[in-house]
Formats: structure tokens, sequence, C-alpha cells
């Protein structure tokens, strides 16, 4: 190999190294974000709780200035039948209430706005942070199944080439057990041979009994020729 294709090797290795690094901290760095989303929600939700707090004692207020107004209007129509001075000086006070109503009004439109505003960018951000956790929790549960896959296919693969490298270990002790088999067959026939035990077969197989003893009559006639003689 070059060495202009082995700094390539090298530097695709060392690439792919530093993106796993890379890819395992940004998981880190999502949970770490995603906590910290989480402490600045619980955060607007007490801000939140804390202006709702406000806009209801504004609301509280606001409506004791209505009935404020309401009642010395309504104070004001009568005095002006019997006493115009304390008529005047009830829709005076009249003014003064319609002067502070408009403030505190303002105050609770204020509170109201802020509110709704606060209640839809929190309504939001939470759905984004659920969304963000499943998408990390998805990403979480695809990499571990992955690695399973990849640990059980490296297992099987190693599995395999053991069982290949069995089998023929296996196939080589057969072939060596009929090649023993077969030189213990032909010692057994020289050794039968030398003994001369080989020839005595080939004449039972065919039907001669050698060197088997004469019957009476013929060792009888035998022994009256040599007498004879």
């Amino acid at each position: 190999m070059s060495l202009k294709k082995l700094w390539t090797a090298l530097r695709g290795a060392t690439n792919e190294g530093i993106e796993a690094v890379a890819d395992s901290q940004a998981i880190r760095i999502l949970d770490q974000e995603m906590r910290e989303a989480k402490k600045e929600l619980q955060s607007c939700d007490e801000s939140l709780t804390r202006i709702m707090a406000k806009r209801k004692l504004a609301e509280g207020k606001v409506s004791a200035l209505k009935a404020d107004i309401e009642t010395y209007t309504n104070h004001a129509i009568a005095a002006s039948e019997t006493d115009e001075a304390l008529a005047i000086e009830c829709a005076d006070r009249v003014s003064e209430l319609e002067s502070t109503l408009d403030v505190e009004q303002g105050i609770l439109d204020s509170f109201l706005s802020s509110e709704k505003s606060l209640k839809a960018n929190i309504s939001k951000a939470k759905t984004n942070v659920r969304r963000m956790e499943q998408q990390i929790e998805q990403v979480k549960a695809t990499e571990s199944v992955q690695q399973a896959q990849v640990a059980v296919s490296t297992r099987h693969m190693g599995a395999n080439s053991k069982v290949k490298t069995a089998l023929s270990s296996l196939d080589r002790i057969k072939e060596k057990q009929k090649q023993r088999s077969a030189e213990l067959d032909v010692a057994e026939e020289l050794a039968a041979e030398e003994s001369g035990s080989s020839l005595d077969s080939k004449l039972k197989a065919a039907g001669i009994k050698s060197g088997a003893s004469k019957s009476g009559s013929d060792k009888l006639a035998q022994l009256l020729a040599s007498k004879k003689g």
C-alpha cells in the first residue's frame, strides 16, 4: 500500500473516531440542554403564577372601583334633588374613581396581555421540549438496537467461522480414521499371507480341505501296499 493510500485510510479511521465521539457528546449535550430547558420552564411557570396572582388582584381592584363608581353615581343623582353641594362632592368622587379606574384597568390589561403571551410561549416551549425528548429517546433506542444487532451479527459471524473450522477439523479426522483403518486391513492381510493362513482361507473358500486326514480304507490300502513291497 502506498503512503498516500495509507494516509487516506488512517485519516478516514480518525474521522470516524472523531465523529463517533462527537455523536456521543451531542446526545449528552442535548440531555443537558433538556435539563436546563426544563428548569427554565419551571421558572416560567413560577413567573406565570405570579402574574396570574397580580392579574387577579388587579381584577379585584377594577371590580371594586366600578362598584364604587356606580355607588357614588347613584349618590350624586339622589343628592342633586335635595343638596346640590353634596351632589357635586359625590360627582367629584366619581371623577376621581374613574381616573383611578383608568389606571388600574391599564394595569389589568397589561397583566392579561402578559399572561396570554406567556401562556402561549410556555405551551409552545413545552411542546418543543417534549418533541425533542421523544427524538432523543428514539435516537438512543435506535442506537442501542443497532449496537445489539452489530454485536449479534459479529458473534454470528464468529460462530459461523468457528463452526466451519470445527467441521473442517472433523472431516480431517474422518479421513485420517479411514486411512488408518485401511492401513490396519492391509497389515492384517500381510500377516495372514506370511503365516499361510491366507492360502488355507482360499482353499476353504474353494471347498478344498488342505491337509485333511485320509479315510481308514485309504490308510489300510496304503499299509498293505507297503508290506507287499
